[in-house]
C-alpha cells in the first residue's frame, strides 16, 4: 500500500473530481477533507461512508483510505503535521490538548461535525482559503496561516466531544498507549486477552486492570466491548457488509457468536438494528 510523506508544514489543496485519482492509500501526517459538492463513497480502515456537500473528514496518520466518486464532486484538502501543530502559532499551552485529541479521534469514516453552529462556520473559511490562495493578495500567506489555525481548532473541538468520558489530558501516557493499543487490534481478539495486553506492556494483569479503571473510569474489557460495539453498528449503519463478513471481520467464531454478543451489548440483534437505523435514515432524508 501507497503511503504519503508531507515535506512542509501543511499543504493546501481543491480538487474537482470525476474519479479517486489515488487507490487505497496511507499517510504519515493529518488530512482534513471538506466536501464543496458532488456525492460519492469515503472508505477508510475497512469501512464506508456516503459523503455530500458540506461534509467534513479527519485521516489520521496511517488510516487506509480511499473515495469511491460518484457524482463529480469538489473536494478541499488541507495536510498537515504534528510540526506545524507545535510552530506555528497555536497558543502554546493549548499545543498537546491539540496533539491528544487530533491522535485519538476515532479512525472509522463520517462526517466529524457535532456542533451544529461550527458546520456553518467551516464552509465560508474554507472558500476564504480558497480565494487568499488564488489572488495572492498582500498579506495573503498570513491570513490563510490564520484560517487554517481556526480550521484545526474547530476540528479538535468537534472529536473532544467524542473522546472517552474519562480520558482527557490528565490521563497517563501509558493508558493512553493502552487505548490505542486497543484501537490498533480490535480485528484481533486473541490480542486483547488481558495477559497479551500486559504482557505488550510489561505489566501484570492485576495491576493493568487497576491502573486501567482509574486511569479511563471503565474496565478494560468494558471499554474493548464498547469500542467494538460502535464499528460493528458503524459496519451495520453504513455498510453492506453481510453478517458473516462482519462475524469474519472482528474475529467472532460464527454469527451466531456475532449475534448473540450485539444482542448482549445493544440490546437488539444486528439485523434488527441494521433495519432500524436505515428506516431512520430514509426518515430524516
Amino acid at each position: 500500500m501507497q503511503k504519503e510523506i508531507l515535506h512542509a508544514p501543511y499543504v493546501i489543496k481543491y480538487e474537482t473530481l470525476d474519479v479517486c485519482p489515488k487507490p487505497e492509500h496511507a499517510h504519515s501526517f493529518f488530512e482534513l477533507v471538506y466536501v464543496r459538492s458532488g456525492t460519492g463513497l469515503q472508505c477508510i480502515n475497512k469501512s464506508s461512508f456516503a459523503y455530500r456537500a458540506g461534509h467534513l473528514f479527519l485521516l489520521t496518520p496511517d488510516d487506509c483510505h480511499s473515495f469511491d466518486i460518484q457524482t463529480t464532486s469538489q473536494l478541499f484538502f488541507l495536510q498537515f503535521n504534528d510540526i506545524y501543530i507545535k510552530n506555528n502559532g497555536i497558543v502554546a499551552e493549548n499545543v498537546k490538548r491539540l496533539e491528544f485529541i487530533l491522535q485519538n479521534a476515532n479512525h472509522q469514516p463520517g462526517c466529524i461535525f457535532r456542533n451544529k453552529d461550527d458546520k456553518m462556520l467551516v464552509g465560508p473559511i474554507i472558500e476564504a482559503i480558497i480565494r487568499e490562495h488564488e489572488t495572492r493578495d498582500i498579506y495573503n500567506q498570513e491570513l490563510i496561516h490564520q484560517l487554517v489555525n481556526t480550521l484545526i481548532i474547530i476540528i479538535a473541538r468537534n472529536i473532544a466531544k467524542f473522546l472517552p468520558e474519562k480520558v482527557n489530558m490528565a490521563t497517563e501516557e501509558k493508558a493512553i498507549d493502552v487505548l490505542q493499543y486497543i484501537q490498533n487490534n480490535i480485528y484481533y481478539p486473541e490480542k486483547l486477552k488481558a495477559e497479551n495486553v500486559s504482557g505488550h506492556f510489561g505489566i501484570s494483569n492485576s495491576y493493568l486492570g487497576r491502573y486501567f479503571k482509574k486511569h479511563t473510569g471503565e474496565t478494560m474489557q468494558e471499554y474493548i466491548s464498547s469500542y467494538k460495539t460502535k464499528l460493528i453498528q458503524h459496519r451495520l449503519k453504513f455498510s453492506d457488509k453481510r453478517l458473516n463478513e462482519i462475524s469474519d471481520e472482528f474475529g467472532f467464531t460464527d454469527i451466531s457468536h456475532l449475534n448473540k454478543y450485539f444482542i448482549n451489548q445493544t440490546g437488539s440483534s444486528p439485523a434488527a438494528y441494521r433495519i432500524s437505523v436505515r428506516n431512520e435514515s430514509v426518515l430524516i432524508q
